[in-house]
């Protein structure tokens, strides 16, 4: 072979590496109860790290799913193939305990070593996340309506991945989706025109149109639809118990920007069988439950990305020589680095806080129900939106090699997006931070308790938490209040972040996010962290050690 194609200064394959090899993951399950779970949790990192799980992300996404609305036949089956490889993502999954396994542990910390193992797993494929987070999600809701929980809650905690269209009932496991979203009020779902007619023998008939539900194979939905009461939730089976097909028409598959290995489909609903959770009229209701969850994982979601992201970048950088040295040891490359790093370990830090107090919450704790409640809302909108920039620097640093398709980064860059879209997009989230404010009894309390508890730690954190303050007599103002609301979740979103790494983080890691976040000494772009920033620590709590 010609001298000419003698590979060198390429970074070698990263594989064999640990998702869970991360210390601000194992710090917070230690420390918040979960500690239980960190076998689990390594286990599964090793895993998404192995080679043949790479291998099944990369396959999954480069051979999307495929609609089939009819048989040869010309029967209609209103199914979708998926490609092997997902399938064994998904066993994965729900074998782990990612989806709704958490809500029947009854060891403390659950949630924290599930956010812990979806937070894992997701950076090796985020696409299939999308069913394992909304199966998480359904149960809460669900259980305003203790039948229907009392019979479907074990099938959607079993740990048994079993798919196919069959009565739902006779499965050994359930996969649950959500179907909300039309075409004239996409977050309006006030807006919604499907509608249920009850059927005289305690069930609803649907009718409607669906334009954006994901997971359309799986056995069961949350959904919405309108009665002489107004707004209520439902569950819709796939396959009715006779084991006729429900008439859930699959229009087609949405062409998505990412999130390739899942499918999106347009529904109609033709007549559909259903039956109501809650009370009629108060289906939003019923349903913010669900969705309050689905933000966690929106949360959970990006901080893995950035993760992600991050180990390829400082991957790179270890084994790529440019101007007579390593691209880790120049020190405009170590800046820009560093500061992928603080932002990731600050997402990942917040992201397991609020696992934290779902578990508290669910264990009777108000204070941390109501800060659950807020700081989902500011969180929802700062990080998930932080998540396309830091892809994209993550890809910079990569040069010309990210921007192919073989890195792998286009994917993350392609994801990024869609968890800040995902459950109200920026707008929406940060105009339900002012409605938890507004209406949330005792949520500004619990979220200035907790930033409160660093409060004397940090000269510039106790700076930034008095700015906040100073804010929020300004919000008495409904327009301005709307005007200020993006500004509002962004600070309130910092300062969460700041408090919390004061406490737990490495204090290189600390006092870089304070510096540059809160105290202003930082640029508009990556790489502007101030000068006398100690990188080394950052770098080294950040870098995949097991692939060196």
């Amino acid at each position: 072979m010609s001298a000419t194609h003698e590979v060198l200064n390429q970074a070698p394959p990263l594989v064999g590496f640990s998702t869970a090899d991360d210390p601000a993951l194992l710090e917070a399950l230690r420390r918040d109860g979960g500690g239980w779970g960190e076998p689990e949790v390594r286990d599964l990192g090793a895993r998404a790290g192995s080679a043949e799980v790479q291998d099944w992300a990369r396959m999954a996404e480069e051979h999307s799913p495929v609609l089939r609305t009819h048989d040869r036949y010309g029967h209609r089956i209103d199914e979708v193939e998926y490609h092997p490889a997902y399938h064994r993502l998904m066993d994965v999954a729900v074998e782990s305990g990612q989806h709704a396994a958490a809500w029947s542990e009854t060891r403390p910390g659950a949630h924290l070593v599930r956010a812990a193992k979806f937070y894992a797993f997701a950076q090796a494929e985020p696409g299939h996340g999308c069913p394992i987070s909304m199966t998480y999600a359904a149960v809460p809701a669900l259980r305003a309506e203790p039948g229907l929980a009392a019979v479907y809650e074990p099938l959607l905690a079993a740990r048994t991945y079993d798919f196919g269209l069959r009565p739902p009932l006779a499965k050994r496991g359930l996969i649950a989706g959500m179907s909300m979203t039309e075409k004239q009020g996409g977050s309006d779902v006030r807006a919604n025109t499907t509608q249920a007619v009850p059927d005289g023998a305690g069930g609803y008939v649907l009718t409607g149109h669906k334009w954006f539900t994901s997971a359309p194979m799986s056995d069961v939905f949350l959904t919405l639809a309108q009665t002489e009461e107004g707004l209520t939730c439902f569950l819709v089976p796939r396959v009715l118990p006779d084991g006729s097909r429900n008439p859930l028409r699959l229009m087609r598959l949405k062409n998505k920007l990412g999130n390739r290995s899942n499918a999106s489909a347009e529904i109609e609903y033709e007549s559909a069988m259903a039956w109501r959770v809650g009370e009629p009229g108060r289906g939003v209701r019923t349903i913010v439950e669900m969705v309050n969850v689905t933000r966690l994982d929106c949360v959970i979601g990006s901080a893995a990305g950035m993760r992600a992201g991050l180990r390829q970048a400082l991957h790179h950088a270890e084994h790529r020589r440019a101007f007579g040295a390593e691209l880790v040891d120049q020190p405009l490359m170590r800046n820009v680095l560093a500061d992928l790093a603080v932002e990731s370990e600050a997402a990942t830090t917040l992201a397991m806080r609020l696992a934290t107090a779902l578990d508290r919450a669910e264990a009777g704790d108000e204070g941390e129900a109501a800060l659950r409640r807020l700081g989902l809302a500011v969180s929802k909108y700062w990080v998930c939106k932080r998540g396309s920039t830091h892809a994209a620097e993550a890809l910079e640093c990569l040069g010309g090699n990210g921007y192919v398709e073989e890195s792998g980064m286009p994917r993350l860059y392609r994801e990024a997006p869609l968890l800040s879209i995902w459950e109200g997009s920026g707008n929406v989230a940060a105009l339900d931070v002012l409605r938890a404010l507004g209406r949330e009894s005792g949520a500004l309390e619990a979220f200035l308790a907790e930033v409160g508890t660093a409060a004397g730690a940090d000269a510039r954190l106790d700076a930034a938490v008095d700015r906040l303050r100073g804010l929020l007599p300004q919000l008495t103002d409904p327009e301005r209040a709307q005007l200020m609301a993006r500004r509002l979740a962004e600070q309130m979103t910092l300062v969460l972040q700041g408090s919390l790494l004061v406490r737990y983080s490495h204090p290189a890691v600390a006092d870089a996010f304070c510096a540059s976040r809160l105290d202003g000494d930082w640029g508009h772009a990556f790489g502007t962290l101030p000068p006398g920033t100690d990188t080394g620590p950052i770098l080294e709590r950040a870098r995949p050690k097991d692939a060196r």
